[in-house]
């Protein structure tokens, strides 16, 4: 069997504590300092049009410069750098957007799954709204990704709306777009894990390309297997983990890590792994 590593040790101490550690991380995106550092890119989706945004939208940023058809090297040297690295798990532990609907989903409300396949449509998502719109029609387009964002409309025209009212200013509405789509997200936040990550986040879509070849990844152990499929259970995003440990669908909440029998574990190419004989009987 695989001997736990000190990293494995670690993630499985930090598990119990991965809401407070997104949390934790509001401190970063919701610029606590005034720093507005808008030059520069987060690795999360948050709109920088935000009032609180301390960092650039990485989606966006690669959205304008299709739009101007000139290659974004930053942003996009940015993500492949942090998904060579943690692949989906900055979904899953890092960004603002998706601990919200982990709050939401909180709510004592029917939960309902989604069908494997709609976790396709992210692809499509950064395909045509993030790179094909933006480059072949421009910024003005209805569907550019930024008209129709349902964390632009709730971080940056939800707060311009609510100030120009209190300033008794004429207030200037999201397009209807827009708005239906907030609307939409909002309810499903309610009845599903994670809607907007697991079936529209652009985002999402290139950090799971990653997650098979990236340096941290679940490890999964055949001979400490017990087939109890507690994992399953353990999974919120319909995935099964001991098939595909590293699925495209996965953000790496590290949940089913919590199965007992420790078939599926936290590991790293910086790390050695030993192998020790498992215990005979006599």
């Amino acid at each position: 069997m695989v001997k736990k590593t000190k990293l494995n040790n670690l993630a499985s101490k930090l598990l119990g504590g991965r809401f407070w550690i997104q949390a934790s991380f509001l401190l970063v995106w919701l610029d606590p300092l005034g720093l507005r550092w808008h030059t520069m890119c987060s690795p999360v989706f948050h709109c920088y049009a935000c009032p609180l945004a301390t960092f650039a939208c990485p989606i966006g940023v690669i959205a304008q410069f299709s739009a101007l058809h000139v290659f974004p090297f930053i942003a996009v040297g940015l993500l492949i750098a942090v998904g060579a690295l943690f692949g989906s798990l900055i979904c899953g532990w890092v960004c603002p957007f998706g601990f919200l609907q982990d709050l939401a989903a909180k709510a004592p409300t029917p939960k309902f799954d989604l069908p494997k396949f709609t976790g396709h449509f992210r692809y499509a998502m950064l395909i045509v709204t993030v790179l094909a719109i933006p480059y072949f029609f421009g910024e003005g387009h209805p569907l550019f990704v930024c008209r129709i964002c349902p964390a632009g409309a709730l971080e940056a025209a939800v707060p311009n709306v609510v100030s120009q009212a209190v300033a008794g200013e004429q207030v200037v509405w999201p397009n209807a777009i827009k708005l239906i789509i907030l609307g939409l997200f909002l309810m499903a936040i309610f009845f599903m894990q994670r809607p907007w990550c697991r079936m529209l986040c652009p985002l999402g879509a290139i950090f799971s390309l990653f997650n098979r070849v990236s340096a941290f990844f679940l490890r999964f152990d055949a001979d400490e297997c017990t087939q109890c499929e507690r994992c399953h259970q353990l999974c919120e995003y319909g995935i099964e983990p001991e098939k595909t440990p590293n699925d495209l669908r996965c953000i790496r909440c590290l949940e089913c890590t919590k199965c007992s029998p420790e078939a599926l574990t936290f590991g790293s190419l910086f790390e050695r792994t030993e192998r020790t004989a498992r215990p005979t009987e006599d």
